[in-house]
């Protein structure tokens, strides 16, 4: 007789006997109980969860000969040929490989005759979202309103795939993975009645390797069974399933935090000698990362999906580090997954990445930098300093300029003589500081020095002409392309801005009316002054022929240089060809 495999010995042939779906496990019970059954039920979720558990359940719950409120029995003939798989009233289908619309022609055809031996005929489609849009679009009429003796159950791992039809005419129940807790408790349970004995970190491993799918699990078991000894250690998980230990995780994870590089790369040796998947260690990595993050997070430690032993442990890890040291490392190992997939030399990365990792260590928080600078404003003196009042003031700043006297120079007046009272002493000269002469009555006096002031926010046209120019181009770039056709900027002592042109075709759309407006408006705005925007053009006498016309040539000349004519030329990537404009010309 072959062997049968544990995911299939254990599989669940009671509603009681489910783990991990309390909700939709009471809510088909109670459809049971009531008779309030949908006629279509769609199953979703990961994979291993029981989707295709509870289709079957369902169906022998449906039509079991037992009390409703112990459905189903699985002792009466119906649930025995279900169990068995040789019920003629149940149709399980893969929707993999029967995913055409001709299949669904023959099931339809099949659930037009009454069932044989049961009450009703179930169809379950496994991996429903396999079929194609026209094998939906055939079962629509028959989902909608099937015959009173058929049920549909489905299933399916991806539901974003089913059209919204088929969603809108079925009874949908999402499953949730199963917890690590409850997957420890029953594959605890598994492994004594399979007379084996596995320690708690071992069966923690196979745990956190079946990442809430029970299938996966209870495989990952079975393997450990048969590698032969009775009592499973840590050890062995680790050797047969090809994991790293969590130690050395563990020791990785605390020397990254530490800064202790020798510890780090002795540990990366370890896992490459023992042939880790990268992909695989990495991951593991940053899990570690993240359940450290949140065990500093107040109020999530219910998002850790681990055993209590493991959780202690890494609660007393992370209290030695802060929230933010833990982010930061975390940010730094995605970023490093981020680089793995394109390296050609995925050590070097890794020991590049984990040497960063190290050196995030040393850098400052910003709080910490704005404490420090608020102890040192503090330790300044209360008497603000001359740069402190002006900025407090926010006065503008004034520059005097000490204006000379033009009165002719005046020569120095003699010394005058005092005598003193000693008469042995000579006469001594006392000197006085020299007075300047009064100011004839002719002469005014002149004015007393006025401080100019300088305004720094006005700008000077010939030093700022080009920043103007790159200011009119971000409003208006045909204004400033012809802005840039001057031959000459010139600012007079009346405050006008005179802009020569030899060509008065080069500025004619600037001369016009609301274009002037315009441009006087944006030199007051970038020059902060008061300006008047005047065109230089040449006389007429010198763009004319004898007749006084303007000349053919002159004619083509203002054509070219139109700024309609160049802006088109410039949209287009074309250039001016043949310029034609009379009879005269031609």
């Amino acid at each position: 007789m072959s062997y049968l495999v544990l995911a299939r010995k254990a599989r669940p042939q009671t509603f009681d006997q489910v783990i991990g779906q309390r909700p939709v496990v009471t809510t088909l019970k109670n459809s049971i109980i009531r008779n309030r059954v949908a006629h279509a039920i769609l199953f979703s979720g990961v994979r291993g969860v029981g989707k295709t558990t509870l289709a079957r359940i369902m169906a022998k719950a449906i039509n079991c000969q037992a009390a409703p409120e112990s459905r189903p029995c699985d002792q009466c003939p119906s649930c025995r040929q279900i169990a068995t798989g040789s019920s003629l009233d149940l149709y399980e289908i893969d929707g993999a490989s029967n995913r055409g619309i001709q299949e669904i022609r023959e099931l339809k055809e099949k659930i037009r005759f009454l069932p044989t031996s049961s009450q009703y005929k179930i169809i379950i489609i496994d991996e429903v979202h396999m079929l194609t849009t026209e094998a939906f679009n055939a079962l629509l009429k028959t989902l909608e309103e099937p015959p009173a003796h058929v049920y549909f159950m489905f299933a399916t791992t991806e539901i974003h795939k089913i059209p919204i039809t088929i969603l809108s005419r079925c009874q949908q129940y999402e499953l949730k993975r199963v917890s690590a807790k409850e997957l420890f408790d029953h594959f605890q349970k598994l492994v004594h009645a399979e007379g084996f004995e596995i320690a708690p970190e071992a069966l923690s491993l196979i745990v956190r390797e079946a990442g809430g799918s029970v299938r996966d699990g209870l495989s990952l078991l079975d393997q450990m069974f048969s590698y032969g000894a009775k009592a499973i250690s840590n050890k062995d998980v680790v050797e047969v399933l090809g994991l790293v230990s969590r130690d050395v995780l563990m020791r990785l994870t605390k020397a990254l935090l530490d800064g202790n590089k020798s510890e780090v790369f002795l540990s990366l040796q370890e896992i490459f000698d023992f042939g880790m998947d990268l992909k695989r260690f990495v991951e593991d990595l940053m899990d570690y990362f993240r359940t450290l993050l949140l065990c500093k997070i107040e109020g999530c430690a219910g998002l850790i999906d681990l055993p209590g032993e493991e959780l202690l442990q890494f609660q007393e890890i992370a209290a030695d580090y802060t929230s933010e040291t833990l982010h930061l490392k975390l940010s730094l190992l995605m970023a490093m997954a981020d680089d793995l997939k394109f390296s050609a030399q995925p050590r070097l990365t890794l020991e590049t990445s984990f040497l960063k990792i190290i050196e995030a260590s040393n850098v400052v928080p910003v709080s910490s930098l704005l404490s420090r600078l608020d102890a040192m404003l503090a330790a300044l003196p209360e008497k603000p300093t001359p740069l402190q009042e002006m900025l407090q003031e926010k006065k503008p700043v004034e520059v005097k300029k000490k204006i000379e006297s033009s009165a002719p120079p005046v020569s120095p007046q003699p010394p005058i003589e005092k005598e003193t009272t000693t008469p042995e002493s000579p006469p001594v000269a006392a000197e006085q500081p020299a007075q300047p002469p009064p100011a004839p009555e002719h002469q005014a006096a002149p004015p007393p020095a006025k401080p100019i002031e300088v305004r720094p926010h006005e700008k000077d046209i010939r030093k700022d002409w080009l920043d103007f120019i790159k200011y009119i181009s971000e409003r208006k770039v045909w204004m400033a392309q012809d802005l840039q056709r001057a031959d000459k900027i010139k600012q007079d002592i009346n405050g006008e801005l005179h802009l020569s042109y030899s060509d008065p075709a080069n500025c004619s759309l600037l001369r016009q009316k609301e274009n002037h407006q315009l441009l006087t408006e944006f030199a007051l705005d970038f020059f902060q002054k008061p300006l008047k925007v005047r065109f230089i053009l040449p006389k007429i006498d010198e763009t004319t022929d004898v007749n006084g016309d303007e000349s053919p040539h002159r004619k083509r000349q203002q054509l070219v240089n139109d700024p309609l004519v160049v802006m088109a030329a410039e949209i287009f990537n074309g250039q001016v060809g043949d310029i034609r404009i009379g009879p005269r010309s031609r």
